[in-house]
């Protein structure tokens, strides 16, 4: 069992971990634990009900070749998440997408589970080894012999039994959370409203209303009656402008005519525009894909702007597709060239852009606002508690809801679909409404 979760982790996560050797040594580490963990908690459970030596090496035969069996199932369509290739949503049958669903429960409960163990158990020794401390500075000053810890009295045993097993039960909580996440989560859609203040705005774009939608992700846990559903949301909201950040597939080009067709029934009287994500970059899409919006009257703004025109009053509103490069110079580089002479002086310019990155540079080629996705606010978050504790903030600065810095402003926004795990939790599907005021 050690061996094959060493091996499959290799194949699935090496090539991600490939410049930071320590990171994936330590993940490996904690995985191959936490699934020894829990499946020896599984067996103990087995044993209650079925005990004896030869009983529980049959659960754990039947337990391992479970494993191996769900783990070696999902693999194709994990490793295209994690490794650039396709899985089609056409393929899946109900069968498979229970699978599938199983093995993202557990591969993202056991871990979360297991960390939480960890810290229960940090906490615990440390505790001891205060207690212990005490224990001895009291008994220097009070000269007192303290009992033998080897012989503890039954009742304390039983107690040291029993916090232990409340423990594990405690921590054994991220499994019913991210089944939440699984089961209803992902859907349970938030329609969150925003006023935003710009300075300058003209007095005729005085509470106009934008609406975001971003990181659609088509596929076999975002359905096109799943998006369809958002697009009758949004269209309820009566916006007077739409705008789509990008990232519309997840990983297979061949579903682009049914994502755009599930999103064609956006209406908006001022327009409904879009920019795109990396996952149309990396599908090689961005033209046949921005050609298939344009036939159902959305425009893709590349490195472009158009003009919202009201009582002889304008509001510029540009797009970008994803800055690309090589090392961080050859990056910033083409951000520059993707911003410059896009903002039109002396109006309010909004940028459209997939990564929330660009947000300085915007605000430095005159841009007033921009509207970012790609983060999908961690998909697992306890923002509710403190603002940041979700997993996107590791790796992204801006990784949902209203920044404001040196005059400028962000929104980002936590997306509709999932990439990857097909759970959220704390961080649900995300369309925004966006009221435009004057200062």
């Amino acid at each position: 069992m050690l061996l094959w979760c060493w091996l499959w982790l290799l194949l699935l996560f090496g090539r991600t971990f490939q410049c930071d050797m320590l990171g994936f040594a330590l993940f490996l580490l904690v995985f191959i634990a936490s699934q020894l963990f829990w499946i020896s908690r599984i067996l103990d459970l087995g044993e209650r009900f079925l005990p004896g030596k030869p009983r529980r090496a049959g659960l754990a035969l039947v337990a391992g070749l479970i494993y191996v069996i769900v783990f070696t199932y999902s693999y194709p369509s994990v490793r295209s998440c994690c490794m650039g290739h396709y899985f089609r949503p056409a393929d899946y049958g109900l069968h498979a997408i229970l699978i599938e669903g199983a093995f993202w429960w557990w591969f993202v409960g056991s871990l979360l589970a297991f960390v939480l163990v960890l810290a229960f158990g940090t906490v615990s020794r440390a505790s001891r080894v205060v207690a212990w401390v005490y224990r001895k500075a009291w008994e220097r000053t009070r000269r007192v012999v303290t009992p033998d810890p080897a012989r503890a009295t039954p009742r304390s045993l039983a107690r040291r039994q029993f916090l232990e097993q409340a423990a594990v039960l405690v921590s054994a909580t991220p499994f019913a959370a991210v089944g939440y996440g699984l089961l209803y989560g992902r859907l349970d859609v938030e329609v969150v409203r925003r006023r935003i203040r710009l300075a300058g705005l003209p007095e005729a774009f005085e509470g106009l209303r934008i609406a975001q939608l971003s990181d659609v992700h088509i596929g076999p846990f975002t359905t096109a009656d799943y998006i369809r559903r958002c697009v009758s949301i949004t269209n309820e909201l009566k916006p007077d402008v739409i705008a789509l950040t990008g990232d519309y597939i997840s990983w297979d080009p061949a579903v682009e005519g049914e994502v755009v067709h599930a999103l064609a029934g956006l209406r908006a009287p001022d327009g409904v525009f879009a920019c795109l994500g990396n996952h149309e970059e990396e599908g090689k899409l961005e033209e046949s894909v921005s050609l298939l919006f344009a036939a159902e009257g959305i425009r893709v703004l590349r490195q472009e702007r158009a003009s919202i025109q009201r009582n002889g009053e304008m509001l510029t509103l540009a797009g970008i597709d994803c800055p690309r490069g090589n090392t961080g110079d050859e990056y910033r580089g083409d951000m520059k060239r993707r911003l410059q002479g896009l903002a039109v002086p002396g109006t309010v310019n909004v940028l459209l852009s997939h990564y929330p990155d660009v947000f300085h540079r915007a605000a430095e080629f005159g841009f007033d606002l921009t509207l970012a996705g790609h983060a999908h606010g961690g998909q697992l978050s306890l923002d509710f508690i403190r603002r940041g504790l979700n997993l996107a903030h590791v790796l992204y600065r801006y990784d949902s809801g209203w920044y404001e810095e040196d005059g400028a402003q962000l929104y980002v926004n936590r997306g509709i679909g999932t990439t990857s795990a097909p759970i959220r939790f704390g961080a649900r599907p995300e369309i925004t409404l966006l009221q435009l005021a004057r200062i």
